[in-house]
């Protein structure tokens, strides 16, 4: 049973990128680069779709997975205020994002995602 107070906050959810004519065009997406964190846009008019480029020399899978886990969280917190405009996107780092304070994580993400989206609707 449900209060009828409670209200209830649907998880954003961002699609990931699977197929491979979409890595293909994000080839000539517009990039931007921000601190440790790179992406790259591609516009379109589907709900934003996210893959994520994070190499080895980031550090072991352990370090891989935390950036992975880290950006989609900061990716969720920029759709959940709108500045995540659709398209797909390429976000990728170095390892320095495992250890980056949130707050810089956030702002330097959001920073990276407005330049590469600039003139978009």
């Amino acid at each position: 049973m449900v209060r009828s107070d409670a209200v209830a906050s649907p998880r954003l959810q961002l699609w990931r990128i699977s197929d491979r004519a979409t890595f293909q065009a994000l080839r000539a997406g517009r990039r931007a680069r921000r601190g440790a964190i790179s992406v790259t846009y591609l516009p379109g008019s589907t709900p934003p779709r996210v893959g994520f480029a994070v190499g080895r020399g980031a550090g072991g899978a352990v370090v891989r997975n935390r950036i992975r886990r880290r950006l989609r969280a900061a990716l969720r917190e920029l759709q959940g205020r709108g500045a995540l405009p659709p398209g797909a996107y390429l976000v990728g780092g170095t390892g320095d994002l495992a250890r980056l304070p949130w707050s810089a994580l956030c702002v330097d993400l959001e920073a990276a995602v407005a330049a590469a989206t600039e003139g978009t609707p």
